[in-house]
């Protein structure tokens, strides 16, 4: 949630940040009403508190007619406490009933607009010139069969539509792949976490899953408890209601889990092959630091994405990611996009966020400094790989005029040297 002083004082800002998410702006002035209406409760009922302690401290001193006055007002003032009491505690439910649904403040450069009118910030590597080579990419699909890596009737069969099997080379590419992202972050300093898959409401409403998102979230609801989408929840939640010392910051966890995603309002958007599915695995970057670093941090994050798909040697681009395509925590957040040969486009491979103090403000994560005392800190997220996808690009790229795929090298040592992936079947 955001500073309820930065709504106070700077309300156009607020509002200015709602119309370039495409959202209510009319959301901003209800919780400044709501907000006033707190905090004169809240001194109303202050006064009237004080007044009755101070006419309980009276009565017993008192007699005669001086006495009957003070017990009758002590009688009224029992009945405007309790209704006080109400509306103080009504109206703190609003304003955060209203503060939960309004998404984080937009960092000022942020391009504004939808899903198509990012800004692409740099290009690496070139798509490969399959004409040039003389022959016509396969798909993954047909590439992954060919290898007996990808099975997706066997998926829906047993599961449903976007669900698949990695089998053979294609699980063992997965588990080289976690390897070795896993590798990478630990050599930069992130802590390696596997993390709970479910999570209780607060994890998930504290990270700003359950507002515009909550569609595409998988609740159980006869045990109160939630399917991750990201790793994210769980990396956000560790720290839930701590106060941690300044001089720890910055903390760095790299968290492997199962996602789960419903994808809804994706009916007829990649419905063939595994590039959107319901369960996909992804190690995720997650950060705790200062505020005032926050922003060097996700440079950070997106450079050791890049080294990442540089060492697996994708062609690809960045893009800083549009208003209306933010997702509620984040403030401003930027997307690696792989070239899909067959596809003929960028795909998202990877993204980064920085969700400044919204998140630790949410769900209580504060640090404590010798110069400014206890204060909210900041939280940001990192993809690093996300598997499926990520499968789907190296097979693509890596292809060759024999149906078979080359390994990065990154990749190698966890596949026992091998360079090559071949077809299993003709």
């Amino acid at each position: 949630m955001i500073d309820l002083r930065l709504l106070r004082e700077d309300p156009d800002r607020v509002r200015a940040s709602q119309r370039a998410r495409g959202e209510d702006v009319g959301l901003v002035d209800a919780l400044i009403s709501a907000d006033e209406r707190r905090r004169v409760s809240g001194s109303r009922f202050d006064e009237l508190r004080s007044e009755q302690k101070r006419i309980g401290k009276l009565v017993p001193r008192a007699s005669g007619d001086e006495k009957a006055e003070l017990l009758k007002r002590a009688g009224e003032l029992a009945g405007e406490v309790k209704a006080a009491d109400a509306e103080r505690d009504e109206a703190a439910d609003e304003t955060r009933r209203l503060l939960l649904a309004l998404g984080n403040v937009v960092h000022p450069d942020v391009p504004v607009g939808g899903e198509d009118d990012f800004t692409v910030l740099e290009t690496h590597g070139a798509p490969r010139d399959f004409e040039a080579e003389g022959f016509a990419p396969k798909d993954h699909l047909e590439l992954g069969a060919a290898l007996g890596a990808i099975d997706v009737e066997r998926g829906a069969k047993v599961s449903g539509s976007r669900f698949y099997y990695l089998t053979g080379v294609g699980a063992l590419l997965e588990l080289a792949l976690v390897n070795a992202a896993i590798a990478q972050a630990t050599e930069a300093g992130f802590v390696p976490m596997l993390t709970p898959a479910l999570v209780k409401p607060r994890a998930m409403e504290g990270t700003g899953f359950l507002g515009q998102a909550a569609q595409d979230v998988y609740q159980l609801e006869k045990d109160d408890l939630y399917l991750v989408g990201t790793s994210e929840v769980a990396l956000a939640g560790y720290h839930m209601d701590e106060i941690l010392d300044e001089a720890r910051l910055p903390l760095r966890y790299a968290g492997f889990s199962p996602c789960f995603r419903r994808e809804a309002g994706s009916h007829g958007k990649d419905t063939k092959g595994i590039i959107r599915v319901h369960q996909f695995d992804k190690v995720e970057m997650f950060s705790y630091v200062a505020p005032e670093d926050a922003e060097a941090e996700l440079d950070r994050l997106l450079a050791w994405e890049k080294q990442w798909l540089t060492a697996l040697g994708l062609a690809f681009r960045v893009i800083d990611v549009a208003s209306g395509d933010l997702g509620a925590s984040a403030q401003r957040k930027f997307d690696c996009e792989a070239w899909i040969p067959t596809q003929g486009k960028y795909r998202e491979l990877t993204s980064t966020s920085n969700t400044g103090e919204f998140q630790a403000r949410r769900l209580s994560i504060r640090m404590r400094g010798k110069e400014k005392g206890v204060r909210p800190l900041a939280t940001l997220n990192g993809t690093l790989c996300a598997v499926p996808r990520t499968i789907v690009a190296i097979l693509e790229t890596h292809q060759n005029a024999d149906g078979s795929v080359t390994v990065p090298e990154i990749l190698r040592p966890y596949l026992g040297g091998r360079e090559t992936l071949t077809p299993v079947t003709a």
